[in-house]
């Protein structure tokens, strides 16, 4: 049991670094549009700030619940040789065995978690990700779309641009040529990518070596796509793409200088534990 809390910690915490990392990838491409504009600077100000508050209090709400899990108190165990009967004052006393003692702690364990996660699903009904839903959901309808379900796997990003591309074009494009598309722009483009690309141990700008790293795995694993990589298959498919988030400015803007029909993603913060995720977009229905 402590095991596997010891691990989902380690998860959430992996996954926090990463998040942290993306909001400052977020922050330095929100600052590039406000660079020569001091009303929008005064505006972008307040929104890092709520932006960052938001992160930290999401992670500190995180732990704070597995936390509760891994320091849950234990028994104290009984040291020593143990009998199966104690006979005191003529009352006979059948002692627990310790094989019995582990049992109990683990299904004492194991009821204090499935409490949590009762309390967790109760509070999520006013929670972030339904709350987070219900924005988009709104933000979308008016568009006169809804969200259409991309498979949380790490190529989500991926997965939505070309299920756009195959429902607006009829384009098909599979995912492992997007992914190569975007590591080879990226790559062809270092100096455009290369001052919002840092390490996530040191926060340093990537060294070269470090660059070249980062688009091998663009192209060559499930490494999750952001901001940047959006930019990058707004730029190499010269096709205007529009992500539309429940917080912070209701849509984000890549490749405008291109034109035609954007290809529109909904952006999730809240949706999965593990992270962030990417679903396509859909028409809505009329209603008959």
């Amino acid at each position: 049991m402590e095991n596997t809390v010891e691990n989902e910690v380690f998860i959430i915490e992996q996954r926090h670094k990463k998040e942290k990392k993306e909001l400052q990838a977020q922050i330095q491409g929100l600052k590039k549009t406000a660079k020569n504009d001091k009303t929008k600077k005064k505006e972008l100000t307040a929104e890092i700030a709520r932006l960052e508050s938001e992160l930290e209090k999401r992670h500190k709400e995180e732990l704070e619940i597995i936390q509760n899990v891994k320091n849950t108190p234990l028994d104290t165990e009984v040291n020593g040789f143990v009998e199966e009967n104690d006979n005191i004052n003529g009352e006979v006393r059948t002692k627990i065995s310790k094989a019995q003692k582990r049992r109990d702690k683990k299904q004492q364990q194991e009821r204090e978690r499935e409490e949590l996660i009762k309390q967790q699903e109760k509070e999520n009904i006013n929670g972030p990700r339904n709350l987070e839903n219900q924005a988009l959901c709104s933000k979308l309808k008016e568009r006169k779309l809804k969200i259409f379900s991309i498979p949380s796997d790490g190529d989500c990003l991926y997965k939505a641009i070309s299920h756009q591309l195959e429902t607006k074009f009829k384009k098909s494009i599979t995912v492992d040529e997007l992914r190569s598309k975007v590591s080879e722009y990226i790559l062809q483009n270092k100096d455009e990518f290369m001052p919002f690309l840092s390490n996530p141990d040191t926060y340093e700008m990537l060294t070269e070596t470090e660059f070249e790293e980062y688009c091998d795995k663009i192209k060559n694993t499930k490494v999750w796509g952001g901001q940047l990589e959006i930019r990058a298959l707004a730029n190499c498919l010269e096709r205007p793409i529009t992500v539309i988030q429940a917080t912070g400015p209701e849509a984000i803007e890549q490749g405008s200088e291109y034109t035609g029909p954007p290809l529109i993603i909904s952006y999730h913060r809240h949706m999965y534990s593990l992270g962030e995720h990417y679903n396509s977009t859909e028409e809505l229905e009329e209603a008959a």
